[in-house]
């Protein structure tokens, strides 16, 4: 039997902020809306993986984009599964290609100076899942700069969630360090039980930052024609939306910042509301 290049970490869909392929989404799609998830997941735990490398990381990612194009062997399964979708639906290879790119930063960068090279880092990690789905359904690429947003917003509020797991597991750290810096700190505060009074101004400015992010996710959902994918990326939006507010009252340090069943509930039904009520431009 072949040795898998890939590395599963066991996570899956019900460990995201956000539905993957819900029921929301037309069944012809669905499948291959969870071969997309299960190829970026393997590529994100190799990245991850604290066992291997940086370079045998690089290793592994340059295999899963090589088997992705059209190499032989049997030892990237879901980007061969990823390969059989993409020539199945005619969706650019490319929204897969950018994600290994940002993989590769993970194996090797662990600091981001400032908020326009995070965002940099959000245009490869986040913005071609968005891409992908709506090129699966046909949709205008004028959705783009609203999705990619939604993307972006969704990839920094699950970086505030996670900051002080990132920092000791990880030794990866996601908020700007010319934030850190303005308050006279260095990344060794994310390792405390509790943000002191700097690092919550810091965590606050990057609330503040995304903001915006999600109002202009807010256009997404009206521009969509596909009636399931505008259902669940308005109630992505409301999600969104949800987690920011609490991570502008809660420790991240001191506490994990979720969603509970009633948010989740609420999010779900606003969401839901909105895109029955929305109208295509």
């Amino acid at each position: 039997m072949t040795a898998t290049v890939e590395h599963a970490s066991g996570k899956g869909g019900g460990d995201e902020n956000f539905p993957v392929g819900s029921l929301l989404i037309a069944a012809p799609y669905r499948r291959h809306v969870h071969a997309y998830y299960r190829f970026a997941r393997n590529a994100d735990d190799v990245a991850d993986a604290s066992d291997l490398t940086p370079a045998e990381k690089l290793r592994r990612l340059d295999r899963m984009a090589e088997v992705l194009e059209g190499a032989a062997g049997d030892d990237a399964p879901a980007a061969q599964a990823m390969r059989a979708s993409l020539a199945e639906t005619g969706v650019d290879h490319q929204h897969c290609l950018e994600l290994l790119d940002a993989f590769r930063q993970d194996a090797t960068k662990p600091r981001y100076e400032n908020w326009g090279e995070l965002m940099g880092y959000c245009r490869l990690s986040a913005a071609p899942v968005g891409r992908y789905l709506l090129d699966l359904h046909g949709e205008s690429r004028d959705t783009w700069p609203a999705s990619d947003a939604l993307c972006a917003a969704l990839q920094v509020i699950n970086h505030l969630q996670d900051c002080a797991d990132d920092y000791r597991s990880l030794d990866r750290v996601y908020l700007p360090l010319d934030w850190l810096s303005a308050e006279g700190l260095g990344v060794e505060v994310l390792a405390g039980s509790a943000s002191p009074p700097g690092l919550r101004r810091a965590l606050a400015r990057a609330v503040e930052a995304t903001r915006p992010l999600v109002r202009e996710a807010g256009r997404l959902p009206g521009g969509v024609a596909d009636l399931g994918l505008r259902a669940e990326s308005a109630v992505i939006v409301a999600l969104a939306e949800r987690l920011l507010a609490k991570l502008a009252r809660q420790d991240p340090l001191a506490m994990r910042v979720k969603m509970g069943p009633a948010g989740l509930a609420l999010a779900v039904a606003s969401g839901l509301f909105r895109a029955v009520l929305g109208r295509r431009p």
